[in-house]
């Protein structure tokens, strides 16, 4: 959630962010309106309140006519706060649900544009050449014995499917060898809830109203996540920390469940989209001045991450018009897909400032002891569509794909040959 205090003293601010997200800036306007009205109202509404509570000391002391003027006065004045109070209320409702819809701030580092106006910032190893006809990750898939869609198709329906077997083996290495990266860099190991009430979705800053990706349970009233980002981001939610424990990490292992909503014809094959996969997701919480940091840290975990499943990849610095709603700046890293011949992302970090905390309600005591907002951060280590990426990059011509050596110990494999 923006901050009225950054919107009433450098309006400029977002008017450029949302100038730069593609969004319409008129709502800025709109706010600092709402906002004036709000504080005029509540103005009127005290101002009224203190001078009832005054006239109830005047009408004790006085007797005769002066005492019935004095109540009537009091009759007026009574149906005049009501009336202030309703009107208070009204806008303050307004203007909650106004700057509710406002994505976050965007960073002044993040590159104008939209999703193909991105600036790649770093690019590490090369894309394989074979001297055989590579085969894409479902074929090899099958021949493994690794991945079923049929069957998955046949039991769910279309985009989901089974990791079996070696399929099943590898990504339960590739997420434990993430989660024991997390660990030993002092995060919190998580299993968190896949089932979350609407407050923390929407407090995260999804549009559980409008977002056609979330499934929702209605007799329930809650909703599956897609990320356990959703979870760990309210679990200090209404909370104050002590900021001596600054940062807090935790690294959420969950499934994840998305509906792909618009993506018809679009990766339809295999695994790269599908409606349920697994992660491992990394979730900081810090104070804002060390917000930027602790984004380049998150980065360098994911770089760990992506060298020992030895893949070509790219970090790019997505445009201000392709982050989400909470993301101030985000980084992308999307490894070469070589029957795609091109980047395709595997993981991202998002610093997301105060903007969630603000909405969930999740602060800090400075060293003066003062309440302040915490600043929250997420990326990924791993997920299912690494699969894909490490399949791809390692396979053999007879359809044996190579285990990388760090990923060995958690597979118990060196290879993954083709089932008989």
């Amino acid at each position: 959630m923006i901050d009225l205090r950054t919107l009433r003293e450098d309006p400029d601010r977002l008017r450029a962010s949302q100038r730069a997200r593609g969004e319409d800036d008129a709502v800025v306007d709109t706010l600092l309106d709402l906002d004036e009205r709000r504080r005029a109202a509540l103005t009127s509404f005290e101002s009224l309140r203190a001078e009832q509570k005054s006239m109830g000391k005047s009408v004790s002391k006085a007797s005769g006519e002066e005492k019935q003027a004095l109540l009537q006065r009091a009759k007026e004045l009574a149906a005049q706060v009501k009336t202030a109070e309703a009107e208070a209320e009204k806008l303050a409702v307004e203007l909650d649900e106004l700057i509710g819809t406002i994505p976050n701030i965007v960073s002044p580092e993040a590159p104008h544009g939209g999703e193909d106006d991105y600036v790649v910032l770093e690019t590490v190893g090369e894309p394989r050449q074979f001297d055989f006809e590579p085969r894409d990750h479902l074929e090899l898939g099958e021949l493994l014995g690794a991945i079923d869609m049929e069957r998955g198709a046949k039991v769910s329906g279309s985009r989901f499917f089974f990791l079996r077997g070696v399929g099943a083996r590898l990504q339960l290495g590739l997420l434990n060898m993430a989660m024991q990266q997390a660990i030993e860099a002092g995060f919190i190991p998580m299993i968190t809830p896949v089932l979350v009430k609407p407050e923390t979705m929407a407090g995260t800053g999804f549009h559980v109203a409008h977002d056609k990706e979330i499934y929702r349970l209605p007799e329930d009233d809650l909703y599956l996540v897609g990320t356990s980002e959703v979870a760990l981001a309210g679990y200090h939610g209404d909370e104050i920390v002590d900021g001596g424990q600054l940062p807090l990490r935790y690294a959420g292992w969950s499934s994840c469940f998305r509906r792909e909503a618009g993506s018809y014809g679009k990766d339809t094959r295999g695994i790269i989209r599908v409606h349920q996969f697994d992660k491992v997701e990394m979730f900081s919480y810090c104070r804002p001045e060390e917000a930027e940091a602790e984004h380049q840290r998150l980065l360098a975990w994911e770089k760990d991450m992506l060298s020992k499943i030895e893949v070509p990849y790219r970090i790019i610095d997505t445009a201000a018009g392709d982050l989400g709603m909470s993301a101030a700046r985000k980084f992308d890293c999307e490894a070469w897909i070589p029957t795609q011949g091109r980047y395709r992302e595997l993981t991202s970090t998002s610093n997301c400032t105060e903007f969630q905390a603000r909405r969930l309600g999740a602060r800090f005591r400075d060293k003066e002891g003062k309440p302040r907002f915490l600043a929250t951060l997420n990326g990924t280590l791993a997920t299912t569509r690494w699969i894909v990426a490490i399949l791809e990059t390692h396979q053999q011509a007879d359809g044996s794909v190579v285990v990388p050596k760090a990923l060995r110990p958690y597979v118990g494999l060196d290879v993954l040959e083709p089932a008989k």
